[in-house]
């Protein structure tokens, strides 16, 4: 690298237009003029050593940005794989409900494995209110994970409420409540990798169908 090249990567881009400035209203050559500049900002200290510090600078900067866009490219990756279901483990669903409410319940819920074989919950369970329903949901359906033992097992239902209780051992509220939360706990625990997540009721069709198909029965 010349040493006016040298200069220009060093230098920044309100000197270089000064330096423009200086050598056309001077005799200076761009690089001279450049150079007396450069000199100027360096002050006594030597201009090897500012050169030095803005290169060092220069690669720090360089170095933190590739840092920050690998972090970056981490973090998409993560959140897509996130997104991307897991094939190798077993899907369910769960809803209850109650009519009216309180009234008859109907729980329905839908296991399926990785292979795409399904199980499919549809029962009358007593009377109760909504919030009963959901829980007896749950509690069908893990007791049916039980049964089966799956290596890992992500449950989707549209009750915030429930699966919240569940998952953040919580207080559900009345004894009933807290009865049927404490029983999806022990039934969580008795499956070796689960997870609870929320999905909006229009994506709870099917589950949901399986319930009031066993309240049209009770």
């Amino acid at each position: 690298m010349t040493e006016f090249a040298e200069h220009c990567a060093a230098a920044y881009q309100k000197e270089r237009a000064i330096s423009r400035r200086l050598a056309r209203n001077t005799a200076l050559s761009e690089p001279a003029a450049l150079k007396q500049v450069l000199e100027k900002v360096a002050g006594s200290a030597p201009l090897c050593e500012l050169i030095s510090e803005r290169k060092l600078a220069r690669l720090e900067a360089a170095a933190k940005l590739a840092l920050r866009q690998r972090q970056q490219a981490d973090l998409l990756a993560q959140k897509k794989a996130e997104k991307l279901p897991d094939c190798s483990a077993w899907l369910a669903w769960f809803d209850g409900s109650a009519h009216p409410n309180p009234g008859r319940i109907g729980i329905g819920g839908l296991l399926k494995s990785p292979d795409g074989d399904t199980v499919e919950i549809s029962s009358a369970a007593g009377h109760g209110d909504n919030n009963q329903a959901e829980y007896l949901a749950l509690i069908a359906v893990l007791e049916a994970a039980v049964r089966i033992q799956p290596e890992r097992l992500v449950v989707y239902g549209d009750s915030q409420v429930v699966i919240n209780a569940v998952m953040m051992a919580g207080s559900a509220g009345t004894s009933d409540l807290q009865s049927h939360c404490e029983r999806a706990r022990l039934l969580v625990a008795q499956l070796k990798a689960v997870s609870l997540a929320w999905i909006p009721r229009a994506k709870n069709v099917a589950a949901d169908a399986l319930a009031q198909q066993a309240i049209g029965r009770g």
